[in-house]
Parts: structure tokens; sequence; C-alpha cells
């Protein structure tokens, strides 16, 4: 069985849009160093989408 790591152990980056921590998720496992924004919001409002209403 694999060993279980404390959420507080994962790696964490700054979003590039909104600037807040966010840390690793399983679902980024294969893609971690290309991830650069916390939510599709932010990846929206980043390239002028329809994301951010404020």
């Amino acid at each position: 069985m694999a060993k279980m790591v404390k959420k507080g152990d994962l790696p964490q980056k700054t979003c590039a849009t909104c600037g807040r921590p966010f840390a690793w998720r399983k679902k980024w496992e294969k893609v971690w160093d290309q991830v650069r924004y916390c939510s599709d919001r932010c990846r929206g409002a980043a390239k002028g989408g329809k994301g951010s209403k404020g």
C-alpha cells in the first residue's frame, strides 16, 4: 500500500492570474510542470476569456 502524504507536505505553486497559492492534485501528476493556474476560471481570465466576473 502507498504511503500517505499529508496535505501540508504537497508541493505548491502560485496562480499566475490571481496570485493565490494552490497545492498539487493527483489529476495534475503527469503535467505538474505545465500547470500555471489554480482553476479553469483563472485560466480563462488569463486568456481574455469570459471566465472572470470580478
